[in-house]
């Protein structure tokens, strides 16, 4: 057993008899005692009991720090009061199990501040009393927490106030992976930006950093100490935080996520990796060496800038690398041209060759994308090294062979040495879908760079994330019981070809689970310069639908699989037959990649600009021809007929999120055809279910095709008996927030069709 462990288990009892003290010394009448005027909710709102006249929360700012398990959060939040009179208010704050209040403070003189924790029954009274005064469902969200009620403070007349809680607890943990969880509205209305950083410190050198909810920022002080913080964009973003860790294994670290699929059997699951904190260090350089070919685009559009900024960036790149490594520079335009035969290793006459023959280089004429690419993939790699290429291109393919399918084959069918092609794309005159799929074949990424965009800043941005390869050449298998491979127990596997890992890099891996059995993943490559197997056997007894975010995010990775299936079938327009579903002789393979993409966007509520108009209020879901007509279309003229210019760049850039997303993406946010931000509003993504505004009603996904004919089996009204036992029932899950949105639900709770009459 860790130490860890042990430190956890004493942290434990400490935990529960400081717990019990404090209770005993607070003031026992805080929880018994009427409400303040105002109470503060910082997770979801603030709330006026009798006055009309509500205190604002204007920001949140979060501190964490996480030492051996044990969280101590630092909650600051900043409130404002509009009105021309002194306002009272409360703090309400839901906290986890296990929750010790540390301190408590508000700015200004009052009465001694306090703060005291109320235990689960205490709370789901203490809920319900708010609920009956306020008449608002949004605190339903939170019943089933443990709760923290603070004593009163003023808030000044048309002033501000900052209040501040502290409180420690000790962190869930699963083998090698610790998990932080903070409560949060999910609700799409919910815009009160917070600012949330963790410091975490552990005797085990630390893995790797996920978060599923929020994109983060991490900076690695030591193996020991990793300090995160989500990003600006992020600050708005609603639903919890939720946070994993990992402490370092022998070698390579991973753990599993779990949701369950209710219906039968299986479900859901999400695998998380890791290398080692800090690869041990190799006296020559890295342990798996890199050899990296430049090969620029210098046709006459090239002219200027671009091709300063594109010098400057191989320069960098070629600075960067490490002792023991090679490199070589291609350019092209009509011809190609090479600075060395083959690849050559860095030293001090290559890196001065290599710049003078950069200074020389100029721009003029045509672009031969197809011999360009022949040549760099053809050419013998160092032995022992990780080849990679940096593809870089201005226009479309106007020398040579310039036929989209036949250029995209060069990298399926002309790539012996398996070479990874990074491909960037300058500008607008750019064929995306064939940059992206050029990159995909050769588990690689492409990246776009925009009119007035840096173009080495881009370029070295991506070479940096490509520093110190840990895990090559990766392969996935499944086995059973037995430690034999069974074919079956998964599916659906996304993505199915795995990533190269470097230095800091963590793989998210989805996939479906078809029985409860046992799995042992095995994951095997080329670690650290010799071919290794690492083996993890996880079972599924704590798959859970508080893991909601889990088939959200396969499907929504699934679905940007299908739409580049639709995207890539435009290559070669001439073969397409994509007509509509009422007309004769479809073409049955786009019927079934458009009805599976809107069965899943339906489903889990993730819509994207093909099926935004799932959402609008006119849109009879319940018309299938119909939909399937209109999503036809959208796929017809965008994603097919539109291979470059700003409507394709737009594609490609919410393509890309969608293949690599592993967070939260509550309300839809896509680029439109004009590279305008884009959000869906009038769809809500709950717990694990989805909701569609229908005037004043929201329907639950799974009603939305017979949403005109059917009967509620049970009709529950706000505030009833039968409403607060449903509520609590549904929190045993993690559900309760279904019932929380404002506004008639209809839904469906254990196979019954419900009506949820709320104000």
């Amino acid at each position: 057993m860790h130490t860890h462990t042990h430190l956890s288990i004493i942290l434990k009892i400490l935990v529960l008899l400081s717990c019990t003290t404090y209770a005993v010394a607070a003031d026992n009448l805080i929880s018994s005692r009427r409400f303040a005027a105002n109470i503060i909710l910082p997770q979801t709102r603030a709330f006026s009991v009798d006055s009309g006249r509500a205190v604002e929360i204007t920001a949140v700012n979060v501190g964490v720090v996480i030492l051996e398990q044990v969280a101590t959060t630092t909650m600051d939040i900043s409130l404002s009061n509009p009105f021309a009179r002194r306002l009272e208010a409360e703090l309400i704050l839901p906290v986890p199990d296990g929750a010790v209040v540390r301190g408590f403070t508000f700015e200004g003189t009052a009465s001694e501040p306090t703060a005291q924790i109320l235990p689960k029954d205490e709370a789901r009274k203490t809920y319900d009393s708010i609920v009956a005064k306020v008449r608002d469902p949004a605190l339903l969200e939170f019943i089933g927490y443990n709760l923290v009620r603070s004593s009163v403070f003023p808030v000044d007349a048309n002033g501000t106030q900052k209040v501040r809680l502290k409180y420690e607890h000790l962190l869930h943990s699963e083998g090698n992976r610790v998990d932080y969880f903070l409560p949060r509205s999910e609700s799409l209305n919910y815009r009160v930006p917070w600012q949330i950083s963790v410091r975490i410190k552990s005797k085990t050198p630390i893995s790797t950093v996920y978060s599923p909810s929020h994109e983060l920022s991490t900076v690695k002080k030591s193996e020991r100490i990793v300090s995160v913080r989500t990003t600006d964009d992020a600050q708005t973003e609603p639903g919890p935080f939720l946070l994993s860790y990992l402490l370092q294994q022998n070698g390579m670290s991973a753990s599993l996520l779990a949701y369950p699929d209710g219906e039968e059997a299986g479900g859901y699951f999400l695998l998380f990796a890791g290398p080692p904190a800090k690869p041990p260090q190799e006296q020559n350089g890295p342990a798996i060496k890199r050899e990296v070919t430049l090969v620029f685009d210098r046709s006459g559009s090239m002219n200027g800038d671009k091709l300063d900024q594109v010098r400057q960036a191989a320069l960098q790149i070629i600075a960067g690398l490490e002792e023991g490594e090679a490199f070589n520079i291609i350019t092209y335009n009509e011809a190609v041209e090479f600075f060395a035969k083959s690849p050559v290793f860095k030293n001090k006459e290559t890196v001065h060759a290599a710049r003078q023959y950069m200074e020389h280089i100029n721009a003029r004429g045509g672009t031969n994308i197809h011999d360009a690419l022949v040549e760099a993939l053809r050419q013998k790699p160092v032995e022992g090294t990780l080849p990679i290429v940096l593809f870089l291109t201005d226009g479309l393919p106007t020398i040579g062979i310039t036929s989209e399918i036949g250029i995209r084959n060069v990298a399926i069918k002309a790539n012996p040495h398996r070479r990874r092609v990074f491909t960037f794309g300058v500008g607008l005159d750019v064929n995306t879908p064939l940059l992206s799929s050029i990159a995909t074949e050769t588990r690689a990424t492409a990246t776009f760079v925009l009119p007035k965009e840096d173009v080495e800043i881009k370029v070295s941005q991506v070479f940096k994330c490509l520093s110190g390869p840990v895990l090559a050449d990766p392969e996935l298998d499944f086995l059973g019981e037995n430690g034999k491979p069974v074919p079956g127990l998964v599916s659906d596997i996304i993505p199915n070809k795995l990533p190269d890992l470097f230095q800091g890099d963590q793989l998210v891996l989805l996939g479906r689970y078809v029985k409860d059995d046992p799995i042992t993943f095995t994951l095997t490559g080329n670690y650290l310069g010799n071919q290794r197997t690492f083996r993890f056997t996880f079972d599924f007894d704590n798959a859970t639908t508080k893991n909601a975010f889990v088939p959200r995010l396969w499907a929504s990775r699934k679905i940007a699989l299908l739409v580049d299936a639709i995207r890539q079938s435009g290559a070669d327009i001439s073969r397409i037959h994509f007509q509509a579903p009422t007309r004769n002789r479809p073409d049955p393979r786009m019927r079934e990649l458009v009805e599976e993409i809107v069965r899943l966007s339906t489903r889990f509520g993730i819509l994207t600009e093909y099926t935004a108009f799932l959402a609008r209020e006119g849109t009879d879901l319940s018309s299938r021809d119909q939909v399937l007509i209109e999503a036809s279309s959208n796929f017809m003229h965008r994603a097919i007929s539109t291979r470059s210019g700003l409507g394709s760049l737009n594609q490609e850039m919410n393509h890309a999120f969608q293949m690599r997303q592993s967070g939260s993406n509550y309300r839809n946010d896509y680029w439109d055809a004009n590279m305008n931000r884009v959000s869906i509003t009038n769809v809500q993504q709950i717990n694990d279910a989805a909701f569609y505004r229908r005037g004043s009603r929201w329907v639950d996904s799974r009603l939305l095709d017979q949403e005109q004919s059917v009967e509620p089996e049970q009709v529950v009204r706000f505030g009833s008996d039968a409403f607060r036992s449903l509520a609590h029932q549904l929190s045993v899950h993690g559900r309760q927030g279904t019932i929380s949105l404002r506004g008639d639900i209809l839904t469906v709770i254990d196979g019954k069709t419900v009506l949820i009459a709320n104000p």
